[in-house]
């Protein structure tokens, strides 16, 4: 019986963490016209809603209708690290580092066309991408070749 006992309190301690976690993906506002929200302010994308886009910040929530959607870009910045190569190791000028972004434009409910700027990270752009896609409608909008390869191939 006291064995019992451990198992079922393994598992909620195993759950607890699951259940607080907080819903969607975690991305960056890098700019556009909604105002409130500041540049590099975090929050979190949620695409579970099947008639509304959330975003979650701080202390307040943002919702768009994916029918209210006409744009979803997708770009990206690519750089040498030279930071990492003076500091860690010249190798590091082999490699690149990208940031992934998401361009969303969309028509508020007083009928003015507004946009939403965000990165997103490496490990998640997929998703979000394929999420809009298929909730929005709409075809994914390359904004260079970088971006095209990096998600085709």
């Amino acid at each position: 019986m006291l064995g019992n006992d451990w198992v079922i309190l393994g598992c909620l301690i195993l759950v607890l963490p699951v259940a607080a976690a907080e819903p969607g993906i975690k991305v960056q506002f890098v700019g556009g016209t909604v105002s409130g929200i500041t540049a590099k302010m975090n929050f979190r994308l949620d695409l579970t809603g099947a008639e509304t886009l959330l975003f979650h910040l701080a202390n307040k929530e943002l919702g768009i209708s994916y029918q209210k959607i006409n744009t979803v870009e997708y770009g990206q910045s690519v750089s040498r690290r030279y930071a990492e190569a003076v500091l860690i190791s010249p190798l590091l000028l082999l490699s690149k580092s990208r940031k992934h972004f998401v361009t969303i434009g969309y028509v508020d409910q007083e009928g003015k066309q507004q946009a939403l700027v965000f990165r997103v990270e490496k490990s998640d752009i997929r998703s979000v991408l394929a999420g809009l896609e298929a909730r929005t409608g709409r075809r994914i909008e390359y904004l260079d070749g970088e971006a095209r390869k990096a998600l085709k191939g």
